[in-house]
């Protein structure tokens, strides 16, 4: 390794010329990569809501849809209005009691019971539905409505999903740039109180921030990300790979004592250093992303998949481009350097490690607090609740509810062959169920009297295909709420009463099945994750009780962090429960694995426990400190300012993760240490104590 660090300390001039042109392709990428908004497509594609999604777009030309209002209106108005919907580009029709029964069919004359379903007296609020050509999230579907909000002059408002992704997109277009600014500026004010030097920390963001730009522009070749990850990825591999150019530098400085006359050389043996323990170090990283990839919800995947490149990527920009900057700039840094303000923290290790039982006391007590918590925090999974009240989207489903007594509109496909009186009992049955505000169908509108022929022909086009007929469904019920779940169910099992092969599709029902998909991943991605740390620990410490100790640590922080939701009655988001525990674990284990080894360093050279162990914290806290608190300050900002709660979430959990996992680390892994410094020696290699060893070879000797 030494030969590959001398290398690059004599390219460093080359090195940084092929790292800014990098930066070129990178950026294209970046551009080129395109951001996917809807959560729900994420969704497996081979399960009946999916799949009746693909038949709604294939056999009516129908893919996205949404609920459009406008208010104070007069019939000629609408009409004028619905013209100008009409005419934009992938709206493939709307629907409104104007115009679905066709010119020949006076309004006056539609039944109450019809008309209500589109028109509210009372605040003269008018509802239509639109179809798009296209699918929820995409490109074409979400400009159109961009177009629609425009040339209506935003009189009309828009509900749905495709509503809550394109406001989505907008938001987050906006504000990710000011993520990474906020996320740059605390992490920089982090380093240069607590480095000494205050230049090294713009060397640390250079260096760091160019493997973002490599990362985020070989997305290029996944096709597409979702718009988490993009959001996140920045302050992620940030925070998770700041401890690489720490030790890179601290590395340095411990060579140059070696190698005062010989910077160079001190830099080869740094690079060679860090290589060896970032590599390690990284690997628990890269396997808390990688177990992500195992749900089955794919979202998941892309982020594992981003993550787990970029720590890969911030691996190697730490021991080539970040040396090679600070080889080039040595002189000017020199000129900045300034004592550290890190205290010594002897006095505090020797009262952790002399008190350790008080400290297995409050572990104690707060374990059942914090696993019960841990189990019982209230998630949401109602996507429209992530982002702020005012957005247009979000006016839209309000109104929605107020004035048309509807939380959501969801639709069954049936078969297209199936007689009225059929359609009209099931549809019966269905309006019958608590919460249904309406189940429309062609049968359900006209009656068993009228024969099809003689409805317009526009309407039959509109609602029946070849293959499947479209019945919509209104609830009062909230998507994701146990209500409409329950609803969702009895409908299910009344239309495969009538055909076994109807499904019933649309966002109440993917959010439905987004629930159960997302509790099985649950399980799975914790399983996995802990497995393969637990591994990886095993193969580290060649030890079989380290493993645990040491994942039970991280795990006993991930409880609190997730538990505290619970006490403070605060909602997260659905997809934390899946990756903060997997990040959080993968992350910070970093803090207890650098303590271990020097404690395993300690036992070796023939130190008692209590002295190893607090020679150990001694030294570790200073690192622990200045890791946890970069990423700290990677995330707090972004979870301030995030206005989408989605990502203010999960940004606040990992920023009290860290500090949790830290405070951990340094005052309840000592004392599980101390407890079991004798099960850990018998049970691992490489912690004997050499004089006992030396003395059994003279024995046996």
């Amino acid at each position: 390794m030494e030969k590959l660090g001398r290398a690059i300390v004599k390219f460093r001039i080359p090195i940084l010329i092929i790292a800014f042109l990098l930066l070129i392709p990178s950026v294209i990428g970046y551009l080129k990569t395109r951001v996917n908004y809807d959560v729900l497509y994420y969704l497996p594609s081979d399960i009946e809501t999916i799949k009746g999604q693909d038949i709604l777009l294939d056999d009516f030309g129908k893919g996205a849809y949404a609920v459009v209002m406008v208010q104070n209106m007069t019939p000629a108005e609408i009409e004028k209005l619905s013209e100008k919907i009409k005419s934009v580009d992938h709206v493939a029709e709307l629907i409104s009691f104007n115009n679905i029964m066709g010119d020949t069919v006076p309004v006056d004359i539609l039944p109450d019971k019809y008309l209500s379903k589109f028109y509210n007296e009372e605040t003269d609020t008018t509802l239509m539905a639109i179809f798009f050509d296209d699918t929820t999230s995409s490109t074409d579907t979400m400009d159109a409505i961009v177009n629609i909000r425009k040339i209506t002059d935003n009189q009309c408002f828009i509900a749905g999903m495709s509503a809550v992704v394109t406001d989505t997109k907008i938001m987050s277009e906006k504000e990710t740039p000011l993520y990474v600014a906020l996320a740059v500026g605390l992490v920089c004010v982090v380093l240069a109180v607590f480095m000494d030097s205050y230049l090294i920390p713009l060397f640390f963001i250079l260096s760091i921030g160019m493997t973002i730009i490599y990362n985020l522009g070989s997305n290029v070749f996944l096709g597409e990300i979702s718009y988490v990850s993009k959001a996140l990825t920045a302050v992620l591999q940030l925070g998770v790979t700041l401890d690489y150019s720490i030790f890179l530098w601290h590395s340095y400085k411990e060579m140059k004592n070696d190698y005062p006359d010989d910077h160079k050389e001190a830099m080869a043996h740094a690079i060679a250093n860090t290589f060896t323990s970032v590599l390690g170090s990284s690997i628990t990283t890269i396997a808390g992303f990688i177990a992500l990839c195992f749900m089955s919800f794919t979202l998941g995947r892309d982020l594992g998949i981003v993550m787990a490149k970029g720590v890969i990527m911030g691996v190697f920009g730490c021991v080539t481009i970040l040396p090679a900057f600070i080889m080039t700039f040595e002189k000017t840094i020199e000129k900045t350097m300034h004592k550290e303000i890190m205290p010594k923290f002897d006095k505090v290790a020797k009262f952790v490690v002399g008190k350790f039982w008080i400290f297995l006391i409050i572990f104690v007590l707060l374990l059942g607090p914090a696993i019960y918590g841990y189990r019982n925090t209230d998630v949401y999974y109602d996507l429209s609740d992530t982002l702020p009240d005012d957005l247009n989207c979000s006016v839209a489903n309000k109104m929605l509810k107020d004035n048309f007594d509807m939380n959501s509109l969801y639709m069954v496909l049936a078969d297209s062959q199936m007689s009225a009186r059929e359609i009209n009992e099931m549809t019966e049955e269905i309006k019958a169920l608590d919460g249904v505000t309406f189940a429309l169908s062609i049968d359900s509108l006209m009656g068993t009297s009228v024969p099809e022929e003689m409805l317009p022909e526009k309407l039959v086009n509109n609602l029946k295909g070849e293959d499947y007929q479209i019945m919509l469904i209104g609830s009062d019920y909230i998507i994701a709420s146990d209500e409409i779940n329950n609803q969702i169910n009895n409908v299910n099992a009344i239309v495969k009463g009538h055909d076994a092969m109807a499904m019933v599709v649309g966002e109440a029902p993917c959010t439905k099945d987004l629930i159960t998909i997302t509790d099985h991943d649950f399980k799975v991605v914790s399983l996995v994750s802990i497995a393969a740390i637990f591994a990886i620990i095993f193969v580290v410490f060649k030890s079989v009780s380290l493993p645990v100790i040491l994942v039970a640590a991280i795990e006993f922080a991930i409880f609190i962090n997730m538990g505290l939701p619970f006490y403070t009655h605060t909602k997260i988001p659905f997809i934390a429960s899946v990756v903060i525990g997997t990040i959080q674990l993968g992350a910070t284990v970093d803090y207890a694995i650098l303590m271990t080894n020097r404690y395993k360093r300690e036992r070796h050279l023939g130190n008692d426990k209590k002295t190893s162990i607090t020679t150990a914290l001694a030294t570790s806290i200073p690192s622990i400190i200045v890791s946890a608190l970069g990423f700290f300050a990677a995330t707090f900002g972004v979870g301030m300012l995030a206005s989408i709660d989605m990502i203010s979430s999960l940004c606040m959990l990992m920023a009290r993760g860290a500090i949790i996992s830290m405070f951990v680390v340094i005052l309840v892994l000592p004392s599980f240490l101390m407890v079991f410094d004798g099960i850990i020696i018998n049970t691992s290699i490489g912690f004997k104590n050499k004089e006992k060893q030396n003395s059994n070879k003279i024995i046996t000797g």
